[in-house]
């Protein structure tokens, strides 16, 4: 693909402080929107298993609003039909609204040869009719989700209702315990919003825009990223998506920008704290690199003698940088920094303030720090987290 002669070009920084807006971290948040604001600002808020404060789908619109409550977070997103989950950037909670753009998914699935778990004979039939008339029901309840207790060995059950899913004919309603909670989309989905009528092309027009305007400015693999997308599939598209080529500084790579994020110098008020390693902000880890010069990985499933950072280790946005890393754990009522790595004694103040927050979020009252690996900054650390 030819692209386009960028019209713009930015500076490193530039392009840094645009993105940091385009995800909420710059400027004042709206906080009329709230949670359900978030997630309509993002496109995309990812799910995951691991919970140490939170869960991350409750991490993401923490830390840009502050402390809302994390019944209110997920009240935002399940009731009245405001959203629902499915394959994008991975598992992901999206708006309502963009049901009808991930038409082309749902018809690649039902498209697809070969599956990894085999379906008994009549089992979607069953889950189908049994949901028709005692919806919602989680997997469990539609007669168990696994055959034996290895995790990965599901029930035929527990495979026809995720077939379901990826088809579109089955919606997740909300979270109950971490178990989906399984309905019929012709009820979950608003019926003006529940069809399969646009095609690809326009599914992925619509999706490489979100994108664009969700990161403010990206490189294709950036764009093509955000909700899993083919590059050849970005490239078919980008044209025609209301996306503007610019060069950035730095990047080596041709790239894109919202144009209402040229528009405006982004300017605000800086947030200061823990990341989710499943935020949107830095879940490339290579447009991380590009952008903040971080090297962010997750090392949760890594063997923990090999780990450098630590099983859960939460990024530290300050001042628009990312200045160091805490791997955090809960006992009782004290949140505790089993290790700390510190972007110099700058960061001190800035990890202190967000473990402090933190902390008071998920009704802690003490923060009990472990290991710094600048030995020399465990002191300030520690006097900075007394005098907050």
């Amino acid at each position: 693909m030819t692209s386009p002669r960028p019209s713009t070009e930015l500076t490193a920084d530039e392009a840094r402080r645009i993105a940091l807006r385009a995800q909420g971290f710059l400027g004042t948040p709206d906080r009329r929107a709230g949670v359900r604001g978030v997630l309509r600002h993002l496109g995309a808020v990812q799910l995951d298993t691991i919970s140490v404060l939170a869960r991350s789908h409750e991490l993401i619109p923490y830390a840009r609003l502050g402390a809302v409550g994390r019944k209110t977070v997920e009240n935002a997103y399940w009731t009245e039909t405001h959203a629902f989950e499915y394959w994008s950037h991975a598992a992901c909670i999206l708006p309502i609204e963009e049901w009808p753009h991930f038409a082309f998914r749902r018809r690649a699935y039902r498209d697809r040869p070969h599956w990894n778990h085999d379906l008994p004979e009549g089992t979607y039939e069953q889950v189908i009719k049994q949901l028709r008339a005692e919806g919602p029901l989680t997997a469990t309840e539609l007669g168990g989700a696994k055959k034996t207790s290895e995790w990965w060995d599901w029930s035929g059950t527990k495979v026809a209702v995720e077939r379901a899913l990826m088809y579109g004919e089955v919606v997740c309603v909300e979270r109950r315990g971490w178990k989906r909670v399984y309905d019929l989309a012709e009820r979950a989905v608003p019926e003006a919003l529940l069809h399969d009528e646009l095609d690809d092309t326009e599914c992925l027009r619509r999706l490489v825009r979100l994108a664009g305007q969700s990161l403010g400015v990206g490189t294709r693999a950036d764009i093509a990223d955000y909700h899993r997308l083919k590059a050849e599939q970005v490239d078919a598209v980008i044209a025609d998506s209301g996306l503007v080529p610019v060069t950035v500084e730095g990047w080596g790579k041709p790239a894109w920008a919202d144009p209402q994020a040229l528009a405006t110098p982004p300017r605000g008020r800086h947030r200061t704290t823990l990341l989710s390693p499943f935020d949107s902000l830095i879940w490339e880890r290579a447009r991380t690199e590009r952008i903040f010069g971080f090297t962010h990985r997750l090392e949760a499933y890594v063997p923990k003698p090999k780990r450098v950072y630590g099983y859960f280790a939460m990024p530290v946005l300050a001042g628009g940088r990312l200045v160091g890393r805490v791997d955090p754990a809960r006992e009782g009522r004290t949140l505790v920094a089993r290790q700390v790595t510190l972007d110099g004694p700058k960061a001190v103040p800035a990890v202190a303030q967000a473990l402090v927050e933190a902390a008071s979020w998920v009704d802690c009252t003490d923060v009990r720090v472990e290991r710094v690996d600048a030995p020399e900054l465990r002191a300030p650390l520690i006097k900075a987290l007394a005098d907050l």
